[in-house]
């Protein structure tokens, strides 16, 4: 078994504590690969801010779980390298199962999130009490989810939301022990979050009624990209296809960031901002075939908008 702690890496304990007293979330940025890390370091550097490296099913498929945790140890060297020693946590995003979230911890992960979201309440909290009774005996915080989100991110997928229901919530952590909760409120997974003429806004009412009845409690949201525009006009005005692409307004995350949300997990806007630079360097330069060459300007613009997002919409600047 690998130590989280022998690989420099913190659980979010402490970190979420800390965002909770005081108004701010930490950034929760999903990686697959060496450019996306770079940005992610690079950003949170520059911004002296905390981050959750977040490691889906799906990128532990495509990049092999042992790079990424190798990765990940790799990111907190490199974070010291350029200037800071930032508190990095290793989790992994929407684990499904015991026997994923056992494989993370054993390989060093130093959080772990089981959504049980999608099973019948009381096997939700069977499987997410089972999760933490391991993890907490080698010191891994646990992110459990109540209600549904839709749209589609790797291996997650839901046609509607279902909301959370506050008066669940309670009974819930108490129940299973975990040490954040991941509820719906209308933020959803993928780029397509709202239809053209909807008034995309985010059930802050629930949010409030769940912080009154768990004060202090560290609250997680999922699907929170905001889908810039200018970024999907990039992109087509480069070749691609990305139609009605709406995501959630900056102002209502950040509002949403001072209370009890802790963390904010951003994974679509990323992307969009790799693709944006990505298609512009090959319709300026389409003999253009050298990998360093689009990924490069891709890393650059992934680290502005992660930077944007920790100073204007997070809040988590100097707080390392």
């Amino acid at each position: 078994m690998v130590k989280y702690s022998d690989l420099g890496l913190v659980n979010s304990r402490a970190l979420f504590q800390k965002a909770v007293k005081g108004g701010y979330a930490i950034p929760a940025f999903n990686f697959n690969n060496m450019e996306q890390m770079q940005s992610i370091i690079q950003a949170c550097v520059e911004t002296k801010s905390p981050v959750i490296l977040q490691v889906s099913s799906g990128a532990r498929k495509y990049a092999n779980q042992t790079l990424l945790r190798y990765m990940a140890q790799g990111a907190v060297e490199y974070a010291k390298e350029l200037g800071q020693n930032i508190p990095i946590v290793l989790h992994l995003d929407h684990g499904d199962s015991l026997e994923l979230c056992k494989s993370c911890i054993d390989y060093g992960f130093s959080s772990v999130m089981i959504d049980g979201s999608h099973l019948e309440y009381n096997a939700n909290v069977d499987l997410t009490a089972s999760v933490v009774e391991y993890a907490h005996k080698h010191d891994i915080t646990v992110e459990g989810e109540l209600g549904v989100l839709a749209g589609v991110e790797d291996d997650v997928s839901a046609e509607e939301h279902t909301y959370t229901q506050p008066e669940e919530v309670e009974d819930f952590v108490k129940k299973t022990g975990v040490d954040s909760l991941a509820i719906s409120i209308g933020t959803s997974h993928g780029a397509f979050k709202f239809k053209p003429g909807q008034d995309p806004k985010i059930r802050l009412d629930i949010l409030e009624e769940i912080e009154k009845r768990i004060p202090g409690f560290a609250i997680v949201l999922h699907g929170s990209s905001s889908v810039p525009q200018e970024l999907v006009k990039a992109i087509n005005q480069y070749g691609g296809k990305l139609s009605d692409a709406i995501g959630i307004p900056e102002d209502q995350l950040r509002l949403a960031s001072k209370s009890a949300v802790c963390k904010i997990n951003i994974d679509s806007d990323g992307r969009l901002a790799m693709t944006a630079a990505i298609r512009k360097v090959f319709a300026e330069s389409p003999a253009e075939f050298d990998p360093r060459k689009y990924l490069g300007p891709a890393r650059d613009a992934l680290r502005e908008l992660y930077k944007h997002k920790i100073i204007h919409v997070l809040g988590s600047n100097d707080k390392i």
